[in-house]
């Protein structure tokens, strides 16, 4: 018996912890600076808009739409094969960030540019929950 291959696991990091604490929860949290209230993601110690370090971390609504997007059909490793064909997104949040994701529950090849989604997670172990996205 040969073991399968695992899923490359997020790892988090003192940026990242609150962020993945919230998908554990099923919540989405962006970083939202104080001093001029843009939200950022991906987590980070400053605010990429005014380099501020007063950050703060807020649920978000957990809506956006696809911005561009690609359907793998060769997967990239052995643990990634039972998952072909998927899609890779850049999903525009409603608050302002894009995050790059996965599009699921949907047929890939009727997906588009512009689509709206919401967010998703699926559980990959009792620590890491992975925010995905999903045509509303």
């Amino acid at each position: 018996m040969t073991d399968m291959p695992l899923k490359h696991f997020p790892r988090p990091t003192p940026e990242t912890e609150a962020f993945w604490e919230g998908c554990r929860k099923q919540e989405l949290l962006l970083q939202r600076c104080v001093d001029c209230s843009e939200f950022q993601f991906y987590p980070r110690i400053s605010c990429t808009t005014c380099s501020g370090d007063k950050l703060e971390w807020v649920k978000a609504g957990g809506q956006g739409s696809v911005r561009t997007f690609t359907i793998v059909r060769r997967a990239v490793s052995e643990a990634y094969a039972a998952d072909v064909p998927y899609v890779v997104a850049l999903i525009r949040l409603d608050e302002g960030p894009t995050m790059m994701s996965n599009v699921v529950q949907c047929d890939p090849e009727t997906l588009q540019i512009g689509d709206p989604v919401q967010v998703v997670f699926e559980d990959w172990s009792e620590e890491i929950s992975i925010p995905q996205f999903r045509p509303v």
